[in-house]
């Protein structure tokens, strides 16, 4: 769970601001994605966060799309697994969030009495009346921070009866592909690859690694695989960095390592991979600009 700021007293996570609008801005539309699978948003807001992602750089949008994926697909499972969950877990998973704040907990409203519910239109309203206008006056000023981190519970809870719960964000930020694509100097580039299609790898000096993504590219020939490999500065030999067949080309792969190298590339090479390149490059990516 993310780490809790203190905030006029009380507690909220943090990365959510007042609004979803002032979120975006700030860059942290990843960490929405959870409440946008769950449709704990409104139409306004749901428009927002599909504007802004739409022209968000490609890692961004990677990761946005991917964890609102993961979410969904736990709760497709979580509706169709025929496994309890664990006894005590939802209890569990309450007592990890944070207490909000009682200034802000709404007051309870005193419960009508049968002749307050059937009083005729146009009478004075009662003191009780009077209270319950004020009361609802009150939730609609209610700042909508407060809404973000009941939204954010509610995220939280729900995944967790799914299975992923506070463990599971964390694996996911732990994700090695997550990291490096959500690292704060990830850049990416693009090129083409021989016989079709294009390979997009996304840099990250700080994490000294890439990841690779292929888009439209036709799997290899019966009996080949692309191979990958780092071309290290000094001229010295390529070093593999790993294989992709016809199943793992759809999927994203990580290199590390990249300090030394100048480039990542590509070659078709016989199924089990070769010590040394044996065919031209398909593709080459230079990793420092």
């Amino acid at each position: 769970m993310n780490s809790m700021d203190t905030n006029d007293g009380g507690t909220q996570p943090r990365g959510f601001a007042a609004d979803i609008a002032t979120d975006l801005k700030a860059g942290r539309a990843v960490e929405l994605a959870e409440i946008y699978a769950l449709d704990a948003v409104s139409d306004d807001e749901r428009a927002a966060i599909d504007s802004y992602i739409s022209t968000a750089p490609e890692a961004e949008r990677t990761a946005f799309n991917e964890r609102v994926r993961q979410a969904r697909e736990t709760l497709a499972l979580a509706f169709t697994a025929e496994e309890e969950p664990p006894a005590g877990l939802l209890e569990r998973t309450l007592s990890q969030l944070p207490v909000q704040p009682s200034a802000q907990t709404p007051a309870q409203l005193p419960e009508a009495t049968p002749s307050e519910a059937a009083a005729p239109a146009g009478l004075p309203a009662s003191g009780d009346e009077l209270a319950a206008a004020r009361q609802k006056r009150e939730e609609r000023r209610r700042p909508s921070a407060v809404r973000n981190w009941l939204l954010a519970a509610a995220a939280a809870i729900v995944l967790a009866v799914g299975g992923v719960g506070i463990g599971g964000y964390v694996a996911s930020q732990n994700d090695p592909v997550t990291q490096i694509l959500q690292a704060q100097d990830v850049r990416e580039a693009t090129v083409g690859v021989t016989g079709g299609g294009t390979a997009t790898v996304a840099i990250s000096e700080s994490k000294d690694a890439v990841v690779v993504r292929m888009k439209d590219v036709p799997p290899p020939p019966a009996g080949k695989v692309y191979q990958m490999w780092l071309i290290p500065q000094d001229g010295s030999a390529p070093e593999s960095q790993g294989l992709m067949d016809a199943q793992t080309l759809s999927q994203p792969a990580v290199v590390k390592g990249i300090a030394r190298a100048a480039s990542l590339g590509v070659t078709v090479e016989p199924v089990g991979g070769s010590a040394r390149p044996t065919s031209p490059t398909v593709a080459s990516a230079p990793l420092h600009s």
